[in-house]
């Protein structure tokens, strides 16, 4: 068991090279092993295809007696893009199919295992599930909830502001933090800044990173007028759900944006990069998010990672959720 939750942590930190390129399908990691060495690796790849387990086999070839890792249910319904992940392993027989998570998907939903099962091969569920969940997270949630997964990125003082008084904000944070913002997006499928922001500051929102400069996401902005030529106009939070191939959204840019999404109750997940410096009277952070006393603020996000990047801290919430 501990090397199963050693081999799928691996298949869930491969899955992430995914992340931002899959969208509808899910960014899935595989990982193929047999006696304790990797005779096989794949990720979703960008459009969705080819699936993880696909690329793992065929960079594998012979898998007897070895043993696949896979964060996801491999599918089991028939497409025009690629055939089943089942029928690829039933063909290819592994010892063993270690699976993270079965898939929401009604097209699958737990068919893949019974499956391979009934093929005789064994299939072990549960394994690294809470690490494959928060990888997965958008294609779940657009599964659960038919919207995508949405994160809300602040960057503000100690004193919680984002700008000067006259809105001049570069930079509050450093440029470990910027970085690490911009690793951020090319994580997302989607970014939503508010008008006014793009209005007054023609931010690009674009991933400046060696490497992954290809991975800037779309852009939307907050606005009931027209969009900017290559923005979509998002006309309220909820309009996102609606959006074709959009799993993760980053809302990074205005207070009024970023009130908006946290007021609909659309924000699952808070980045809070804090820079050692006091703004005084400047921008605050967030506008009104309808909130009508203040114990109605507590318990509604629960801290799940801090580390310091450079001089700045990065606090990293989840939405507690019933």
């Amino acid at each position: 068991m501990v090397d199963d939750a050693r081999w799928m942590a691996a298949a869930v930190a491969i899955g992430e090279r995914g992340r931002g390129r899959t969208a509808p399908n899910p960014a899935v990691g595989c990982l193929i092993v047999r006696d304790g060495q990797v005779i096989g690796r794949g990720w979703t790849q960008p459009g969705g295809r080819p699936h993880a387990e696909a690329v793992a086999l065929e960079q594998a070839g012979d898998v007897t007696g070895a043993t696949l890792f896979v964060t996801l249910e491999p599918c089991a319904h028939d497409s025009v893009r690629g055939p089943a992940c089942a029928d690829l392993l039933i063909a290819a027989r592994p010892a063993r199919v270690v699976v993270a998570l079965v898939d929401p998907d009604p097209r699958t939903a737990g068919r893949g295992i019974a499956r391979l099962r009934d093929a005789g091969i064994r299939v072990d569920v549960g394994c690294g599930a809470a690490g494959a969940a928060a990888s997965m997270a958008g294609f779940l949630l657009r599964q659960r909830a038919g919207r995508p997964h949405v994160t809300l990125k602040l960057a503000t003082s100690l004193d919680g502001r984002i700008a000067m008084a006259d809105g001049r904000s570069r930079w509050i944070t450093g440029d470990r933090a910027r970085r690490h913002a911009h690793l951020e997006r090319a994580r997302c499928d989607l970014i939503v800044a508010g008008a006014g922001t793009v209005r007054i500051d023609a931010p690009r929102l674009d991933v400046r990173i060696g490497g992954l400069t290809d991975r800037s996401p779309r852009r939307g902005v907050l606005t009931r007028g027209q969009a900017p030529a290559g923005w979509e106009r998002i006309a309220a939070p909820e309009a996102v759900a609606g959006l074709a191939g959009i799993d993760t959204v980053l809302v990074e840019g205005g207070a009024g944006a970023a009130a908006a999404f946290v007021r609909a109750g659309l924000v699952d997940r808070l980045l809070l990069y804090r820079a050692p410096i006091l703004v005084g009277a400047g921008l605050a952070a967030l506008g009104d998010i309808g909130l009508d006393a203040l114990h109605e603020a507590h318990g509604r996000w629960r801290l799940v990672d801090a580390r310091m990047l450079g001089s700045d801290r990065l606090e990293v919430y989840d939405r507690v959720t019933d």
